[in-house]
C-alpha cells in the first residue's frame, strides 16, 4: 500500500502504510502463529519504511495480538480474522471474530486467576475500542511505535 504525501512530500503520521490480514486456523497454535504474524509485520515496516518500531512496541504489540486472538479462540466459535496496519506512530492491530458479545474489563482484583486480559490490554494500548458488526465484532487496539 502506497503512503499518502503532503506538499513537502513528508508522509502524513495517521497514513496507513502497511496493511495485512491474516486468516487464523481454528487450533491452538493461531495464537503462537497470530503473534508470528505481528512480529514478521513490524520488522518488515521498521525495513521497508524505516519506521522506529522499539522493541518495546513490539513486545506489547505481540502481548495485545496474543490477548485478542485467545479471547477469540476461547470465547467465539468459528473463524477469527486479524488485520495489522501501521502509520509512522503507531500500529494498529484488528481483531474479528463471530461472537456479537461486547467484552469488558472486570474490575481490578489482584485476587483472581486468570481473565485479565482485557485489562491488560487496556493497560498498554493508546486507544481500545470494540464495533458490533453484522456478524460478530470487530475489536481495534492501537499501540504507539
Amino acid at each position: 500500500m502506497g503512503s499518502h504525501t503532503d506538499g513537502d512530500g513528508c508522509t502524513e503520521p495517521d497514513e496507513h502504510l502497511m496493511r495485512v490480514g491474516h486468516a487464523l486456523g481454528a487450533d491452538d497454535g493461531c495464537i503462537a502463529d497470530a503473534r508470528h504474524h505481528a512480529a514478521a509485520f513490524l520488522d518488515q515496516a521498521g525495513a521497508d519504511h524505516h519506521l522506529p518500531v522499539s522493541a518495546r512496541a513490539k513486545d506489547l504489540t505481540q502481548l495485545v495480538v496474543s490477548e485478542l486472538v485467545t479471547n477469540a479462540r476461547k470465547y467465539a466459535p468459528g473463524p477469527v480474522l486479524m488485520e495489522l496496519s501501521i502509520t509512522a506512530r503507531a500500529v494498529e492491530v484488528v481483531v474479528w471474530d463471530s461472537d456479537p458479545t461486547v467484552p469488558a474489563a472486570r474490575a481490578a482484583d489482584p485476587g483472581r486467576i486468570g481473565q485479565h486480559g482485557l485489562e491488560i490490554v487496556k493497560a498498554v494500548t493508546e486507544r481500545l475500542s470494540v464495533h458490533q458488526e453484522p456478524v460478530g465484532k470487530r475489536i481495534t487496539a492501537l499501540i504507539a511505535l
